[in-house]
């Protein structure tokens, strides 16, 4: 049985998604990419992947720069641009909303925990950006 049709054109957003994550991209952008009204893209990709095209662009982007601010000598700014956000405050607003603490925290965080041995493999998983906002809020101690 062949998948249904808009499947495979909400593969193909997801993949550019994946892959142009730190380019601008909206929407509309994405939908006449694959032929599609941005509402029906929008209402599609959500039914099928449980989160808004939007969220999932911004979970790719904190993604990276988590992994950037574990493994790298960028400033938290360069960091910011390098995966795709044009604004500094927004970067990390929505970062502390998706991991928890803010960028430079959690660069301490990671920091520490390479100091103590922890494997990558572990961190990977338990450092994943929690989606709709489920991040406790961080404080400092």
């Amino acid at each position: 049985m062949l998948p249904h049709p808009d499947l495979v054109l909400l593969r193909r957003v997801r993949d550019r998604i994946d892959r142009e994550f730190d380019r601008p991209l909206d929407v509309p952008e994405l939908a006449r990419g694959v032929h599609m009204s941005a509402g029906h893209l929008s209402r599609r990709f959500k039914a099928v992947y449980g989160e808004s095209v939007y969220s999932y662009l911004m979970t790719r982007r904190i993604e990276r720069a988590m992994a950037l601010l574990r493994h790298s000598d960028l400033s938290v700014t360069e960091i910011c641009m390098t995966v795709g956000f044009s604004s500094l405050g927004t970067f990390s607003t929505r970062f502390a909303e998706l991991v928890g603490m803010p960028p430079s925290a959690y660069r301490e965080a990671a920091n520490a925990d390479d100091a103590l041995g922890v494997p990558a493999c572990i961190l990977r998983r338990i450092d994943r950006p929690i989606r709709n906002r489920e991040a406790p809020p961080w404080s400092a101690s």
